[in-house]
């Protein structure tokens, strides 16, 4: 496509403190091969260097400009910031995380694709993180599926790995991101993800099987703390409950619902004996109970001591008897 006849692609990256990685971020912006694209930095009060470079480019390329927040938000709500940034005149909506970086053909081969399929509300490809490539993608070398029978597939666990993977890994149909003020749930640390199915279930998913993105996870990023707390239980929970009803039959929600809960409970029973702190059973204590599931201490004794191993012997008893008094400290 030339140019003149090329959709417009606002790229966002919502930034906070990444002078380190930046440079390389905006550079990869400006490698693209598809050229019709504008571009905006949105710095997040970084105490940093962040703000003098976004700047530094923004004063050599007129396509790029830059926002800088009045105070300091959380991730979430600066990325729905930056999202609201985006040209009225765009079709196509690119997040580009301030640690991650694209690949020269990434807009040109997301753009081409959801061009040829109009149905299509988002587009994906396989990326690297760190040093794998991730993201199962759809099944070679097929390229589009519909949403609802991806979603359905997904909480089936017909896919072992992320589809949807990351921001940074999606470009979005500038419409979709237009549709509200705040395109990501602000409340969920995987909005992400809760955006997909709630926009796929009356369009489609695209997929590219190239790797057209980098991602890089860096002590203190949201992804490190996500694994650190391991948000995605929850998360994964409140998918499920959510968009169960819309991609599933009563049967299969009440069976994976089940399923989570057991799996949740067998996490949670092991981390007892791992001196988990009271910032960790604090968070899912309140995740849980605001999924209509309260924390439940029966449940959870009756799983560590089978974690436990007791074999009826002193020893084993005396230290069941200490594993338990540990539970119900962190409990309150």
């Amino acid at each position: 496509m030339h140019m003149t006849q090329e959709p417009l692609v606002s790229v966002v990256t919502p930034a906070y403190n990444a002078e380190r990685f930046l440079r390389q971020c905006i550079e990869s912006v400006l490698a693209q091969t598809y050229a019709n694209w504008d571009y905006t930095i949105v710095n997040n009060r970084s105490t940093d260097r962040t703000l003098e470079i976004a700047r530094e480019y923004a004063a050599t390329d007129s396509r790029i400009r830059v926002v800088d927040n009045e105070h300091h938000v959380r991730v979430i709500e600066n990325h729905n910031i930056a999202a609201r940034q985006i040209s009225r005149a765009s079709k196509y909506c690119k997040f580009v995380a301030a640690d991650d970086w694209l690949f020269p053909e990434c807009l040109a081969e997301m753009v081409r694709l959801a061009e040829a399929h109009p149905s299509v509300a988002m587009v994906g490809a396989y990326g690297i993180f760190g040093s794998r490539v991730t993201y199962n993608g759809l099944p070679y070398p097929s390229t589009v599926m519909p949403g609802k029978e991806l979603c359905r597939r997904y909480m089936l666990g017909e896919f072992d790995l992320v589809v949807f993977g990351v921001p940074t890994s999606l470009l979005y149909r500038s419409d979709i991101v237009r549709s509200r003020h705040a395109f990501y749930n602000e409340d969920n640390l995987h909005a992400d993800s809760e955006a997909c199915f709630e926009f796929l279930e009356n369009r489609d998913f695209g997929f590219v099987h190239q790797v057209l993105v980098y991602h890089r996870e860096r002590p203190g990023s949201l992804t490190a703390g996500s694994r650190e707390m391991n948000t995605y239980l929850p998360g994964s929970l409140n998918e499920l409950i959510r968009f169960g009803p819309v991609y599933l039959t009563e049967d299969e929600l009440a069976a994976l619902l089940r399923q989570k809960l057991d799996n949740y409970y067998w996490y949670l029973s092991k981390q007892v004996f791992e001196s988990r702190g009271e910032e960790f059973w604090r968070y899912h204590r309140a995740k849980l109970a605001k999924l209509g599931h309260p924390l439940s201490k029966p449940r959870l004794v009756g799983q560590a001591i089978l974690e436990l191993g007791i074999d009826g012997s002193k020893k084993a008893l005396s230290a069941t008897a200490k594993g338990l008094r540990y539970v119900l400290s962190k409990l309150g």
